[in-house]
């Protein structure tokens, strides 16, 4: 089976891979399904140049759903450091069912701000504000 006749994987980004940020040129050619926001049971981390997504928080996180192909997938498994440095585990997403996303290991999360709006955008904008 070729990776063009392969099922497509739908995967959740909520960082540095979303539409303008300077990750995004990795989904080139995959297809944008929509934004979507994750159950509230999720906690996004600042880490300076990127955020930090871990399960087992209260908040909501605002992201992107794409459908990849399993190139494209590979290239997001290895800018990612998956699986040492992020997880890819499939989370659901209400109204959407499940797709694939990298959590951050709970315990590398140690002394990180939390970011309350659940959104990387968001907190980008705030953060440039005088």
């Amino acid at each position: 089976m070729t990776s063009s006749s392969a099922s497509p994987i739908h995967v959740f980004v909520y960082g540095t891979l979303l539409a303008g940020q300077p990750n995004h040129h990795h989904l080139r050619g995959a297809r944008l399904l929509g934004p979507e926001r994750t159950r509230a049971s999720f906690a996004l981390h600042d880490f300076g140049p990127f955020p930090a997504l871990a399960s087992g928080g209260r908040n909501t996180v605002a992201g992107e759903v794409y459908e990849v192909d399993a190139l494209t997938l590979a290239a997001l498994d290895k800018l990612e450091g998956h699986p040492r440095f992020y997880e890819r585990l499939p989370i659901a997403l209400d109204g959407f069912g499940l797709v694939q996303a990298y959590l951050f290991p709970k315990a590398r999360l140690m002394g990180r701000p939390r970011i309350a709006s659940g959104c990387w955008r968001t907190h980008l904008l705030k953060e440039k504000k005088p």
